[in-house]
């Protein structure tokens, strides 16, 4: 008997390593992928990102105008994306180190223990990730670096890693619930 409980333990052991090593994997893989991505948007030079910017501005504006339903004039759909334009720059900045949060909260969270040192690795390694590609732009024509955008960036991953310690919250406790009920039905 002890002999099969000690067997059972090793594989589940093993599934779990398996599981384990396959969600490092795929968000190592991913994370390596929005790495290109940032290098890729980062090395654009300032017109080329600046009209990337403006084309984006003007669909969000253009969707704004068809979801309204009114019909507005090209000059109010022009003033409209010149308007937008650099929050949803920003937002893309915030997004992209969110996504970079969540990604490293999947690559190290199965190996790590759940605590402040762990947050604190993830926020400081996009930290030092949002700096690096504020280093790289001051290299590209007409980009700058901006410490600002380090901030934004690494809040961004912050945001990124708190969405994924409240859904692992939430998930453990429904989990709990579970066991807990099941518990009352078998008494």
């Amino acid at each position: 008997m002890r002999q099969e409980s000690a067997y059972t333990r090793r594989l589940m052991t093993m599934k779990n390593n398996k599981k384990k090593i396959a969600v490092s994997v795929v968000a190592a893989i991913l994370l390596v992928l929005l790495y290109l991505l940032i290098f890729a948007f980062s090395g654009q030079d300032g017109e080329e990102s600046g009209s990337l910017s403006s084309m984006i501005s003007e669909k969000c504006a253009e969707l704004l105008n068809a979801i309204s339903g009114k019909h507005w004039t090209q000059n109010v759909i022009d003033s409209m994306a010149a308007y937008f334009e650099h929050p949803i720059r920003k937002l893309a900045h915030f997004s992209e180190y969110a996504c970079m949060g969540v990604l490293l909260y999947g690559v190290w969270r199965p190996w790590k223990e759940r605590n402040r040192k762990l947050y604190l690795l993830i926020v400081l390694w996009v930290f030092v990730s949002a700096g690096a590609d504020e280093f790289h732009q001051l290299f590209v024509p007409g980009r700058y670096g901006c410490f600002a955008d380090v901030v934004l960036d690494t809040c961004g991953g912050a945001f990124g890693l708190l969405v994924c310690v409240c859904v692992e919250k939430i998930v453990r406790r429904r989990k709990q619930k579970r066991k807990d009920k099941e518990k009352e039905i078998t008494l």
